[in-house]
């Protein structure tokens, strides 16, 4: 079980999200959140104005709300701010943006009872997923239609899936035997006042996009092997002699993978002395895309333990209101993630072009087919990966450079954070897509160099592969043999793990 009130791990999330562990209350935090509770209700009677509390929001900070009136405050907060649209988020972003909402409130800073965050908890370990719309998020005040759109579940209005189904709220919560919360005095405001949507589409494109570093190593050996390069740039004495820890990460993998090759020892003393950027350089790239992740990964971590509502409570009794629902480093974050991963496509579909052109391939068969002319093979899949490629050219362009005023101009200066999170994860699926198609046809290219076998981690991942694909003989659609290995790709698909059960966990 996974304990919140806490310190959280990003492996945390992703166990939660992906695999519907279980989430209980830390004890201190119950006492946390009862004692900054406590603070709010005193304050409800002290007459003075109170943001959130008994104000109204944004540019209507400073209209004043009666006491009795202060429940329907915070009703209203949560259904206005139900203004999403468009496709419904995963369900693992979802999942993953309930347990880190649950989490920054019970850090105690958000005046929150906590049976608030029981219920939140119960419904996360129930599977019952609130449906959210992916777009409406400026990433300042946070995530507010997103979250509102969660908030607004736990009053039992609303929509969720649920055992398979889309259901109202209070269906699936009787259905639990859970009751909906009525809100308090600040409660809806510290339910959809920060950076959790953002956040967890983060951590899950994060996890995808280090594990596809670790495809991208073995798919470049595949390739390397099938042209038949040479593993001598990946010497451990050229990764030492520039000192970045990625690119020493990534030569490690390629080395183990290429060891015992037969294919190698053929052309040991053939006449070529380099091989091209994108097999040459298979350790900068890789690496560095490593480190940039590695950098977002702190970011994360230091985002999902911090308290990013506003006001915040504090235990001398003092309110005070600030900016941490900025998404600003997260934006920033999530930019650089894009960036960075964007780049393991660009330099796989260039190696396809070297397994696919005769004048770049050292012997293959144009486009990797017998009887190429009749038959145009991998062709059109090398175009689809360059489609991709492209469209991630333009998908990599900074959501956080860009700014646009709302709430009456009060909310002047927004983080665009969740459009730089949902960037980067399409970035990701894309870049799946492309090193699917080059697993694909690297694992043609090594057919036609048999009965020589190549490095044991490549082996390995060309057994995998021809498990569920034969060998292409003449043309055949593609597109189905792509999606194939494409979910092989994902973590748990089964190719990382069977090259890992014959080299060794991968860096």
């Amino acid at each position: 079980m996974i304990v919140i009130g806490k310190n959280l791990r990003i492996a945390d999330v992703i166990s939660v999200a992906t695999q519907n562990e279980k989430v209980g209350l830390a004890p201190e935090a119950r006492a946390r959140m009862q004692a900054s509770r406590k603070v709010v209700e005193k304050r409800l009677s002290d007459g003075e104005p109170h943001y959130g509390i008994n104000t109204g929001f944004g540019a209507l900070a400073e209209v004043p709300i009666s006491l009795d009136k202060v429940r329907t405050l915070q009703m209203n907060l949560v259904r206005s701010h139900s203004s999403g649209v468009g496709v419904p988020m995963p369900e693992d972003v979802v999942r993953a943006a309930m347990l880190l909402r649950a989490h920054t409130l019970a850090l105690g800073l958000s005046g929150i009872r906590p049976q608030v965050v029981d219920l939140l908890l119960h419904m996360l370990n129930a599977r019952i997923h609130p449906v959210v719309p992916s777009k409406g998020s400026v990433g300042a005040s946070g995530d507010l239609a997103p979250l509102a759109h969660i908030a607004l579940t736990l009053t039992g209005e609303g929509l969720v899936n649920y055992q398979g189904k889309v259901a109202s709220a209070a269906e699936a919560l009787r259905g639990e035997g859970l009751a909906p919360v009525r809100l308090e005095a600040k409660e809806g405001l510290s339910l959809i006042n920060g950076t959790q949507m953002m956040t967890a589409m983060g951590v899950i494109t994060l996890w995808h996009a280090r594990h596809l570093t670790k495809v991208a190593d073995i798919a470049g050996a595949m390739s390397l092997e099938a042209v038949r390069g040479t593993p001598v740039a990946f010497d451990d004495r050229i990764q030492q002699a520039r000192r970045h820890p990625g690119q020493a990460h990534s030569a490690v993998n390629l080395r183990r993978f290429l060891a015992d090759s037969e294919i190698r020892e053929s052309h040991k003393d053939c006449h070529k002395v380099q091989d091209p950027y994108s097999l040459r350089c298979m350790p900068q790239v890789h690496g560095a895309v490593r480190d940039a992740l590695d950098y977002v990964a702190g970011v994360l971590t230091t985002e999902i333990n911090s308290v990013t509502d506003n006001p915040l409570v504090f235990d001398n009794g003092d309110i005070v209101s600030g900016g941490n629902f900025h998404g600003e480093p997260v934006a920033l974050a999530m930019d650089f993630a894009g960036i960075s991963v964007a780049e393991l496509a660009s330099i796989s579909e260039r190696r396809v072009e070297h397994l696919l052109n005769p004048a770049l391939s050292d012997g293959l068969p144009p486009f990797l087919v017998k009887e190429s002319g009749l038959n145009s093979g991998f062709m059109i899949a090398q175009v689809a990966a360059a489609s991709l490629v492209s469209e991630n050219k333009v998908l990599a362009h900074p959501a956080s450079v860009d700014s646009i005023p709302s709430s009456a101009n009060r909310e002047d200066h927004v983080s665009m954070g969740l459009t730089a999170a949902s960037k980067a994860m399409t970035i990701t699926n894309n870049v799946r897509n492309v090193l699917a198609v080059e697993v694909l046809s690297a694992a043609q290219g090594l057919d036609f160099r048999a009965p020589m076998k190549p490095g044991v981690g490549v082996q390995a991942a060309h057994d995998f592969v021809r498990q569920a694909i034969a060998f292409e003989n003449e043309d055949r659609v593609l597109a189905w043999d792509i999606d194939r290995v494409r979910k092989m790709l994902k973590p748990g698909g089964g190719f990382v793990e069977a090259v890992q059960a014959k080299v060794g966990r991968l860096m």
